[in-house]
């Protein structure tokens, strides 16, 4: 952990015992805790879902539930997260962060492929925000599946889109994962259906405004 990293988690709320519990569970039953939206990154995304205040949230990327947790943790009374995670066998684990953390009634964990959960859930609502932290070549993909999901003014929200810097280096590197951030970010630049910044919140979160 670098210093100014540090200094920013000693000095921002710490998560509560269901997200510490979350994160010790990942590190000990998964070999990607780095994946983990961390304490940082969580504690703004429930601060950002307080603030904007969406009654319905689909995250497509559960992972292990801890960015689950921080996204239902802000939602208004009545307000729901669809989750959406291929990886079956991470199923137990997330529930049961979910249970801990007392939000079980906020989230319903969709398991399976995302395109096709994504095709069942298109036209029965319209979602207010919708957070990509999943496979990074297919971000283009999700994107436009889910645009015609989200209301006008509502938003999308993609994570780790400065990809360790990599974005940045010249000659771009010609991984999958990079190429597949890199189109993303350029996309959402050229949509004119939207307006968005980049935050360099840990790896990059880039907040994009559907406009009205």
């Amino acid at each position: 952990m670098d210093t100014l990293y540090k200094y920013i988690t000693q000095h921002s709320d710490p998560g509560n015992k269901a997200l510490s519990w979350i994160e010790c569970q990942t590190n000990i039953r998964t070999n990607h805790a780095r994946m983990l939206s961390g304490a940082v990154q969580g504690r703004f995304l429930t601060m950002l879902v307080e603030m904007l205040r969406p009654e319905s949230i689909l995250e497509i990327g559960t992972f292990t539930g801890y960015s689950a947790v921080c996204l239902a943790a802000g939602l208004p009374q009545g307000g729901h997260l669809d989750t959406l995670e291929v990886n079956d066998e991470l199923e137990e684990l997330i529930l049961e962060g979910f249970d801990r953390a007392g939000l079980a009634d906020r989230i319903t964990l969709h398991i399976g492929d995302a395109r096709q959960t994504l095709a069942e859930l298109a036209g029965k609502r319209l979602y207010d925000m919708v957070y990509i932290d999943a496979n990074k070549r297919d971000y283009c993909e999700y994107y436009e599946l889910v645009f015609d999901m989200v209301r006008p003014g509502g938003f999308i929200l993609a994570d780790n889109v400065l990809w360790d810097g990599k974005v940045c280096q010249d000659p771009l590197p010609q991984d999958r994962q990079t190429i597949g951030i890199a189109r993303f970010n350029d996309m959402i630049m050229a949509d004119p259906r939207v307006e968005s910044v980049i935050l360099p919140v840990r790896d990059g979160l880039n907040i994009i405004r559907k406009k009205d």
